[in-house]
């Protein structure tokens, strides 16, 4: 009497437990080696500490007016100064960075869910599906983003909320053909067959072989896009189709000083300053998780 062969799974989960842990060890490993990176998280950190914990570090309230101090340059009372009703401009950047990072980094993840899911649906399936996926993909990478952020913005009404929604949902099309390359090139690799051998579903194959093999350049593009996520919604706010108070932005702030660059350059410099420095900061991180990610890495130098 002939019975049918059972296959046993390859790794068992205490062995791909293990292996995960060390794969996450190696990577660390390999970003810690990456000093520009290193530091940059540093002062991300340190930015994101900051405006968390403003009613803390600032010593003013937000929208406190000082009569005698309007549009008071810089000094150790008002460490970056006051605007034209003498409100403290650091008070002032603190909480507009609590929503301009907050826009950045949950704006990033909505786009990289958005783009993930249909980058894994048209990768996995391909044919038909494929094909209208990436055709919206190419429509949604055709037409011009801020035109259409700030058209959305204008029938929407600008609130966090909104603002990354709007954001996200205009920017999940990279992340989409990231994934999409990604699940090309894994639905035929010899673990997938196996998956497929054992009767296991499609959805699940997608979400527990495949997806989690796709993530590493996917990681890469979401800091990026946090840091277009940031800049977008300050263009946005400097426009004046942005956030508006109570929920202040650094874009905010350097609309309301377009009319003050003479007479008080300070109320544009340290907004300005703050994108910079954060964005920058963003990507230095990214060009860090990229190396540490690539397995080539630990043959070059860092």
């Amino acid at each position: 009497m002939s019975t049918t062969p059972r296959i046993e799974p390859a790794v068992s989960p205490a062995e791909a437990h293990q292996h995960f842990e060390s794969y996450a060890h190696m990577i660390f490993r390999r970003l810690l080696r990456h000093h520009t990176a290193i530091a940059a998280a540093a002062v991300l950190i340190l930015i994101t500490l900051a405006v968390i914990l403003a009613p803390w570090v600032s010593p003013y309230q937000l929208g406190q007016p000082d009569l005698n101090n309007m549009l008071a340059a810089p000094s150790i009372h008002h460490l970056m100064g006051t605007d034209e009703l003498g409100i403290d401009v650091f008070t002032e950047v603190l909480y507009g960075g609590r929503v301009s990072m907050a826009v950045g980094v949950f704006a990033a993840l909505m786009a990289v869910i958005v783009g993930g899911a249909i980058g894994s649906i048209a990768g996995y399936f391909c044919g038909i599906v494929d094909g209208i996926l990436m055709r919206l993909t190419d429509v949604g990478l055709s037409v011009p983003l801020l035109f259409v952020v700030l058209l959305l913005a204008l029938l929407i009404g600008p609130t966090p909320i909104s603002v990354i929604t709007i954001i996200g949902l205009t920017s999940w099309m990279y992340p989409a053909r990231i994934v999409r390359s990604q699940f090309l090139t894994l639905k035929e690799r010899d673990f997938v067959e196996a998956a497929r051998a054992v009767g296991m579903s499609d959805s699940r194959i997608i979400l527990r072989q495949i997806f989690p093999n796709a993530m590493a350049p996917l990681i890469v593009n979401a800091t990026l896009l946090v840091g277009q996520a940031i800049i977008l919604e300050s263009v946005m706010s400097f426009l004046g189709a942005g956030l508006t108070p109570p929920n202040i932005s650094w874009g905010y702030l350097l609309n309301q000083a377009q009319s003050f660059i003479q007479p008080a350059p300070w109320l544009s410099i340290f907004p300005g300053l703050m994108i910079f420095i954060v964005v920058l900061s963003v990507n230095l991180v990214g060009d860090g998780l990229r190396d540490a990610l690539d397995p080539t890495s630990d043959h070059r130098s860092a």
